[in-house]
């Protein structure tokens, strides 16, 4: 069994107080009963949760509108429930909603999934998206220092050449300083140039 499949199904276990409704949307292999609970009203999140998160690990679209709204909830495990998902997912839009999640001034506390998940889609939305995060964190008493590390680790993951600038910027911050020079150093000789 998937690891977060497991570290899922028992936190929902706990919040749905183990019922017999949830036995039975973990054990089903209906997707067509799971893609119901996600629009069905007066469904609890933890359904709602279990079901998109099923669907996506099943590469059925039918998941995404729901998963994009865990990806910015502000629970960070169902954040990264849905990041794991999306990723597996496989829908074109998840890279599109990611970087839009991740550059939403407003909704910056919530950024650091979406900022990981950009990174682990390598979508030509990615390295983009990843360095207007990351400019915008750089600013003076920035509290959001997870997410800008985040955005610094997945630019060296991707080693695009666009990133050049904005680390060497993030070399300036001593909370960043050491990854973004192994960052750099992933960036393949002759992209540095």
């Amino acid at each position: 069994m998937d690891q977060e499949l497991r570290s899922l199904t028992e936190r929902l276990r706990q919040e749905s107080g183990g019922t017999p409704a949830f036995d039975r949307l973990r054990a089903t292999r209906d997707h067509a009963e799971l893609a119901e609970v996600l629009t069905a009203p007066g469904q609890p999140l933890w359904a709602r949760e279990l079901a998109a998160f099923r669907l996506g690990l099943a590469g059925d679209r039918r998941a995404f509108e729901s998963l994009v709204l865990l990806l910015n909830h502000r629970d960070p495990p169902r954040c990264a429930s849905a990041a794991h998902a999306l990723a597996r997912l496989g829908d074109p839009r998840t890279a599109r909603a990611a970087a839009a999640l991740a550059t939403n001034e407003l909704r910056v506390a919530y950024a650091l999934h979406p900022v990981r998940l950009l990174a682990a889609l390598r979508a030509p939305e990615s390295v983009p998206a990843l360095i207007t995060t990351l400019e915008r964190r750089l600013r003076p008493h920035d509290p959001y220092r997870k997410v800008a590390l985040a955005c610094v680790e997945g630019l060296g993951a991707l080693g695009d050449a666009r990133a050049r600038r904005v680390l060497n910027e993030a070399m300036a911050h001593p909370a960043l300083a050491e990854a973004a020079v192994h960052a750099l150093a992933r960036i393949p000789e002759q992209q540095r140039r």
